[in-house]
């Protein structure tokens, strides 16, 4: 575990001496050149009471997000057979709610035991979980469950009012209880100082035990949105912050997640250098646009990178 000020130190070294370090620590615990492939689908689009400023499925902005209701388990299922076919090894499956009502975590549980009789990992983000939810969903067979931190305790207020920064670790500790694996990271480019993103990093490394995999995403700024005309964080800023993330949770899988489509080859190329392993394959990430299959696999063919083997994810 490390404080703030402890990972605030590492984001000031000199950018050298930080991907260096980040490396080493990286290849004691990974296999460098190996990238855990996970695809998200959205199974319940937009209409979401929470107010998170960055997201574009509230129903209190103005996005352009159409809602939809739950897919159905075929729909579902036949987007885990595509996955899996373009070399996925995990299925993710994400859902606007604050939380989920009993009847729809009946219908998702339906959904995990099918992902996994395909022969892939599963993972879901529901929102907050309900006393004995999560124990339901370990039942039915769900590998990791998603909620993330999003930004430091002391910011989160200035990015959601709609549930505390508690409610967040609230949940953590029911999924944790109900042994399944935590996927929990957060969002840069929020506005946020570098401060705030040690403080995150931190809380994550204090979460007992860290989470398995740390998403890391980069802001879309989703017009209709509070941030959508926030200046975009400067790209060695955001190597940095995956870094400090490989450095202060060196067993986890770090994952670059949201705002890919805007990074060219060689900024990608850096974050796995600087410890990224996994990333989110396939078109969409819940609402917003994602880098094609073809162009990941040219990107890995061009870095020698192979996607990693389910028995390792």
């Amino acid at each position: 575990m490390r404080t703030p000020d402890d990972v605030l130190r590492l984001f000031e070294l000199p950018f050298n001496d930080l991907l260096f370090e980040a490396q080493r620590v990286h290849r004691m615990h990974f296999d460098a050149n190996t990238v855990q492939v996970s695809t998200l689908l959205s199974i319940k689009t937009g209409a979401c009471s929470e107010d998170c400023a960055y997201c574009s499925q509230s129903v209190r902005y103005q996005t352009g997000v159409e809602a939809q209701s739950l897919m159905s388990l075929d729909d579902v299922l036949a987007a885990a057979r595509n996955a899996r076919d373009n070399g996925a090894t995990r299925f993710c499956m994400g859902a606007a709610w604050r939380g989920p009502k009993d009847g729809d975590l009946d219908r998702v549980c339906d959904m995990v035991r099918a992902v996994k009789s395909l022969g892939l990992e599963t993972c879901a983000t529901l929102g907050m979980l309900r006393d004995g939810q999560a124990m339901r969903l370990h039942t039915a067979g769900l590998d990791y469950y998603n909620h993330n931190l999003d930004t430091s305790a002391d910011f989160y207020g200035d990015i959601v009012t709609t549930h505390a920064h508690a409610d967040r670790l609230d949940t953590i500790g029911k999924v944790r209880a109900a042994g399944i694996k935590v996927c929990c990271g957060g969002i840069v480019g929020m506005g946020e100082s570098r401060a705030a993103r040690a403080g995150l990093l931190a809380e994550l490394s204090a979460l007992d035990p860290p989470p398995e995999s740390v998403p890391i995403n980069l802001l879309v700024r989703v017009p209709g949105t509070p941030l959508s005309d926030l200046p975009a964080l400067e790209p060695l800023e955001f190597v940095r912050t995956i870094a400090c993330v490989r450095i202060t949770l060196p067993q986890s899988m770090v994952r670059l997640s949201a705002g890919r489509l805007g990074m060219p080859d060689h900024l990608q190329a850096l974050c796995f250098f600087a410890g990224a392993n996994s990333i989110f394959h396939g078109d969409r990430l819940l609402t917003t646009p994602n880098p094609r299959a073809n162009d990941d696999q040219a990107l890995f063919e061009s870095l020698g990178l192979r996607p990693m083997a389910l028995a390792s994810a």
